[in-house]
């Protein structure tokens, strides 16, 4: 068997994915052969892998940090949010249906502790090292009875825990000691110690902190990672700008012509996969805000409507702040405007919806000849195309299946004038398309703006993959983190009190009374499991995957609108589990 570890953190947002990403980093360039794997991801930036597989963005960008390609065995269980109280459950790369969170974590979830076991396991056979990233933090005491992402995984898989804390918000010493003394003995027989990220300053003046903390929980701190500007990693749910008029953080570069070139994106409800993007963020003179008010449309030289997993809620918010009037008048006055996914459908004449919000029929802004019917099945693929002269590559992730009525073809989408619209995600990330792509903006625009001719995108990410080696190969006691990988947590790590607290009636029916009981970390895979309105195939089985798991068939609960659990289904704009460093 392979050694592994389990990155958790104090909060969301700590760091878990790019310190995740950067361990796998430094371990491939060692010769080690790493997967990444998170059992379980909230998450509306979702990749589809060659399989034709959805999981997060955050774990395929881990598996090309591991220089890996990535698979559905590498996040098992995606959940992505349609309502404040209600989430997709995609489950083995494919979906399954709706569940609410009380749903969900009310057996549901640690049912699927069996089929992410597995998963892990099959990994640990390929792999000489998988790396995991957990969620949230391992101390939600609510959640603790159904985990199978934090301490619930690292039991069953007996893996050393590192817990990151995100030190630029302060309070990091009590989060570590809080986060350790809030565990069971027996989870915290498995928590090796931390990580402090994010830090600005002199190290000297930290260590201190370090020794009274290494004093009072019996654990010592494996490195100190510094702030890191411009790193331009994929987000797992977070968008790290306010919603007006803030520039998303990308490298600051003059442009190559005599303008910059502005791009505005609207910051529609349950936005996904705005990682789109990041490829144009990363173009020299390209200043790219995410806006919520029509005004701020006015000086942009191309506005986009990104994906959203809400098309007909999407629809609504434009309309109701005037952000779709301002729409009509730039395409107009001929004006870009491109449209992406949710997007793209937002931007044609109607939608039929029977399926994501049961809205029926719909009219669209009427910018582009489509009409959208929404199917129960999932359109998921990987395209390969060419648009403008040039090639271009993306993936689809939609419901909706549009019937082109009109108008130039563009990515299967179409062109109307200066308005786009295609379901493929990630187009710009091809550079000569990016570029071609750019010069009709501009030329549209009326901008002196030139595209610079040698910007590579991949190489750009995998720059800022080899960044995040760096910062853990540097700042980190990667001597003591491989003995942790290879021999598990140290033998004799202190309990420190009070512990978990008891599991009363809050925890659910017939918990055990105990402080510290934990759920049997022995996979399960009972039978009565279901999600309503499958969309996903007859089992859990897909892509020749060798996990089994709970059939669609057996799932019947709906989202419901019974009270939310922390840290499910939080869904807005800015979303539950933010990893971004």
């Amino acid at each position: 068997m392979s050694g592994g570890l389990l990155v958790a953190g104090t909060t969301s947002d700590a760091g878990k994915s790019v310190v995740t990403a950067g361990i796998c980093r430094w371990l491939v360039r060692r010769g080690v052969k790493v997967a990444p794997f998170k059992a379980q991801n909230m998450s509306l930036n979702s990749f589809v892998t060659r399989e034709g597989a959805e999981i997060g963005r955050a774990q395929a960008m881990q598996a090309q940090a591991a220089r890996v390609e990535p698979t559905a065995l590498m996040n098992p269980v995606l959940l992505k949010p349609g309502s404040d109280r209600s989430s997709q459950v995609v489950l083995m790369g494919k979906p399954v249906g709706e569940m609410s969170a009380r749903g969900y974590h009310g057996g549901r979830q640690e049912a699927l502790l069996g089929t992410v076991t597995e998963c892990l396991e099959e990994l640990r056979s390929t792999y000489d090292a998988v790396i995991c990233e957990g969620a949230g933090s391992p101390a939600e005491i609510n959640l603790r009875r159904t985990d199978i992402v934090n301490m619930g995984i690292a039991r069953a898989a007996r893996f050393p825990v590192l817990v990151v804390g995100d030190i630029d918000r302060g309070g990091v010493f009590a989060s570590f000691f809080g986060t350790t003394a809030l565990l069971s003995a027996e989870d915290q027989a498995l928590v090796a110690g931390y990580l402090v990220n994010k830090f600005r300053g002199d190290v000297s003046l930290l260590e201190p902190g370090l020794d009274m903390l290494y004093g009072l929980t019996g654990r010592r701190t494996y490195g100190v990672l510094p702030y890191a500007h411009g790193l331009g990693i994929d987000e797992e749910d977070g968008l790290r700008v306010s919603l007006r008029g803030a520039v998303r953080e990308s490298v600051v570069a003059p442009p190559h012509g005599e303008d910059v070139l502005r791009v505005a994106v609207c910051a529609v409800p349950l936005m996904s996969n705005f990682t789109d993007v990041d490829a144009l963020a990363a173009e020299p003179g390209v200043v790219v805000r995410f806006v919520d008010r029509a005004e701020e449309l006015a000086d942009a030289d191309l506005v986009i409507v990104p994906g959203t997993r809400g098309t007909v809620k999407a629809l609504a918010w434009l309309r109701e702040r005037g952000l779709a009037d301002a729409l009509a008048r730039r395409a107009a006055e001929g004006r870009p405007v491109l449209g992406i996914c949710g997007g793209f459908q937002v931007l044609g004449e109607r939608i039929e919806d029977e399926v994501e919000s049961r809205a029926g029929v719909v009219d669209g802004l009427g910018l582009l000849p489509v009409r959208v019917r929404f199917d129960r099945d999932k359109t998921l693929a990987r395209p390969v195309g060419s648009a403008l002269g040039e090639p271009v590559e993306g993936y689809e992730i939609h419901h909706g299946v549009a019937d082109v009525r009109g108008g130039e073809p563009f990515l299967d989408g179409c062109r109307v004038g200066a308005v786009w619209g295609t379901h493929w995600h990630g187009s710009l990330e091809s550079d000569a398309f990016r570029r071609r792509f750019l010069v009709e903006v501009a030329r549209a625009a009326g901008r002196r703006f030139v595209p610079a001719p040698d910007t590579r995108f991949g190489v750009l990410r995998e720059e800022q993959l080899d960044r995040l080696g760096d910062l853990v190969e540097e700042h980190a006691d990667t001597d003591a983190l491989w003995r942790l990988i290879e021999g598990g947590a140290p033998v004799g790590l202190p309990f420190v009190p009070p512990g978990a607290p008891p599991l009363g009636a809050g925890a659910g029916a017939g918990a055990p009374e105990s402080r510290g009981a934990a759920p049997d970390p022995a996979p399960q895979s009972p039978e009565g499991l279901g999600f309503a309105g499958s969309a996903g195939p007859t089992g859990s089985r897909g892509q020749g995957l060798d996990c089994a798991g709970p059939t669609p068939q057996e799932l019947d609960v709906a989202g419901s609108a019974e009270a939310t659990p922390q840290g499910l289904g939080e869904a807005a704009v800015v979303h539950v589990d933010q990893e971004a460093k």
